[in-house]
């Protein structure tokens, strides 16, 4: 007996994406449930997540479709071709359900990945990739993406990265209340006039307070 492949889908949503090179446009999210790292709401690992993305539940192709359609009907601005697959991390569920990411791309639809480099890519061949660091470099598989978005607060270092792009890209890192502290932006665009391979990419949908 054949089953109906399935994703873990946190949650569907229309809105512009908010930073990196594409920010601006109007995409379909879908956030994938689960995660392979672990933070803290303090910074105790490290860095900050103020997503939630353990709960969910299964979706076919057809029900996603289904999904988009009805998101579609109550915002006529979003792009219905164009899927960010987004999470935690989307890659622990994209990279064995190759079947669903080729069927979407027969459908019509162009795909990106938000991920953040641990976890294998897989086969299937992505329009866009961007690519969000959190761990040191020394644990990243990921070998390639069209942009690195590195998040940068006062004090930390022009990265060193080992995955290869198109575009480079500091972000400076929010406070808790959804704000980017004036000197932290400051700090940020004085690390790119003294690396200017690197490119200012600000987190707009916080400024925005859409999702």
């Amino acid at each position: 007996m054949t089953t109906t492949p399935t994703l873990r889908v946190n949650e569907l949503f229309c809105s512009p994406q908010g930073e990196g090179r594409r920010a601006g446009t109007s995409n379909i999210f879908i956030r994938l449930s689960g995660c392979n790292l672990q933070c803290s709401k303090d910074g105790e690992a490290g860095f900050d997540c103020d997503t939630e993305f353990t709960s969910g539940n299964h979706y076919s192709i057809s029900l996603l479709e289904a999904f988009i359609e009805r998101v579609l009907d109550k915002d006529k601005s979003a792009n219905p071709k164009y899927i960010i697959w987004t999470g935690g991390e989307p890659l622990l569920q994209l990279s064995k359900s190759i079947d669903i990411l080729e069927q979407f791309k027969e459908r019509g639809y162009r795909q990106a990945v938000e991920t953040n480099g641990t976890v294998e890519k897989g086969p299937f061949d992505f329009d866009w990739i961007s690519c969000s660091p959190k761990t040191a470099e020394h644990t990243l598989k990921l070998k390639f993406a069209n942009e690195l978005r590195y998040v940068r607060s006062i004090g930390q270092g022009i990265p060193k990265p080992t995955i290869k792009a198109d575009h480079y890209m500091i972000s400076p890192a929010f406070e808790s209340d959804g704000t980017a502290h004036p000197a932290t932006v400051q700090y940020c665009i004085q690390m790119i006039k003294e690396n200017p391979e690197w490119q200012l990419s600000v987190q707009m949908h916080k400024l925005w307070r859409v999702q």
